[in-house]
């Protein structure tokens, strides 16, 4: 097998298990990370057994690395991605692609005019929960798609996260921190969503830190924090999502289809495991359907790995820029909506990712 080089820009916390995945999938051979702290990216590299720890220039300056794993803070995603773009490689962006859609739109145009492939987080709809749910509805478990709900309902992060202000300033939020999980998991499903409305509030206009490194500090909330969304998908389906950081407890569950001919729980999609549960038409009990997809632990990097299958076959890849850019548009357009009064026509389109295929050897994603 052809092996594709990988650099990864940003070693926070999130980084550990990309660096994980050049040990999973066969095709990845991770050769470079860069840092804007040089002994942070020292210690993952040393931590991880990758061959070199560079500034970013370095890395882009390498002509081995195909592509780039871009683990930045959100605000970073366009500036950082602009450069890899510019600079001849491949990108794969954590989410969200970028915080506007202009930039969204540059990076997608940018990668297209360069003829590389452009893609990003997240990933979790290839694990094994939400494929096992991608069979079931195209093998017709509970009929002709009607509707959806999504709910993604807590308190916030600063009573946890060293630094949690960012969670609260535009392109921050529970939409725009959560929502891609959501979005992409029902867009998987149900394909491309064509109009959206929403509303709106911030509840707390101020939030104080708990967690102990700034344990006191005052955040000034400068973002929608609760979040009410209706999506109407081109199939014909209806979606409800409500993402919150208002919310102190709630009974829904996470992800719920519905069809003609039964409901189909889905499992947390910002995870890549189950369970997955089904109800058909007059059942009395909830049936729990054996997984029949693997990945189902924590497999972050399936869609750096997909990328690189792509770029060695020719064939498309699923986490690609064109679904990451139509969730970054229906999230502005929940906003939008709230802020105008109307529904929002949504301008961009996707296809639905292929399903990946049932029996695949672990590291592997062709047949």
């Amino acid at each position: 097998m052809e092996r594709v080089a990988i650099g990864i820009i940003g070693c926070g916390n999130i980084s550990d298990i990309y660096f994980e995945a050049g040990k999973t999938f066969q095709i990845l051979e991770i050769k470079a990370c860069a840092d804007l702290l040089p002994e942070r990216a020292r210690a993952k590299a040393e931590k991880h057994n990758v061959p070199r720890a560079c500034t970013v220039d370095e890395l882009l300056a390498d002509p081995d690395i195909r592509i780039v794993v871009n683990l930045t803070i959100p605000k970073a995603h366009a500036e950082v991605g602009f450069k890899v773009l510019e600079a001849g490689k491949s990108l794969y962006n954590e989410k969200p692609l970028a915080i506007s859609r202009e930039d969204g739109k540059r990076l997608v145009q940018l990668a297209k005019e360069k003829g590389v492939l452009l893609g990003g987080a997240p990933d979790t709809f290839l694990g094994g929960g939400l494929q096992t749910c991608r069979k079931l509805l195209d093998d017709g478990w509970i009929g002709e798609p009607v509707g959806a709900s999504a709910f993604m309902l807590c308190h916030g992060h600063e009573s946890w996260h060293p630094d949690p202000d960012f969670y609260y300033q535009p392109g921050g939020g529970p939409m725009f921190d959560m929502g891609p999980y959501y979005l992409t998991a029902l867009i998987s499903m149900l394909g491309p969503v064509k109009r959206v409305s929403g509303s709106t509030r911030i509840t707390f206009p101020t939030r104080k830190i708990t967690s102990k490194e700034k344990y006191g500090e005052i955040i000034k909330v400068n973002t929608p924090t609760h979040i009410a969304g209706i999506l109407d998908f081109s199939n014909g389906a209806i979606g409800t999502i409500t993402t919150s950081f208002d919310v102190w407890s709630t009974s829904h569950h996470c992800l719920e289809l519905y069809g003609t001919e039964g409901t189909m729980l889905l499992p947390d999609p910002n995870k890549f495991g189950g369970p997955v549960r089904i109800k058909r038409e007059r059942a009395q009990e909830w049936s729990e359907i054996p997984l029949t997809h693997g990945y189902a632990q924590n497999s972050r990097g399936l869609g750096v790995a997909d990328m690189a299958y792509a770029l060695t076959t020719g064939r498309p890849h699923r986490a690609n820029g064109e679904l990451t850019y139509h969730v970054l548009d229906v999230m502005h357009a929940f906003l939008e909506a709230s802020e105008t009064s109307r529904h929002v026509d949504i301008a961009s389109a996707c296809q639905r990712p292929a399903p990946l295929p049932v029996g695949l050897e672990h590291g592997l994603l062709d047949e």
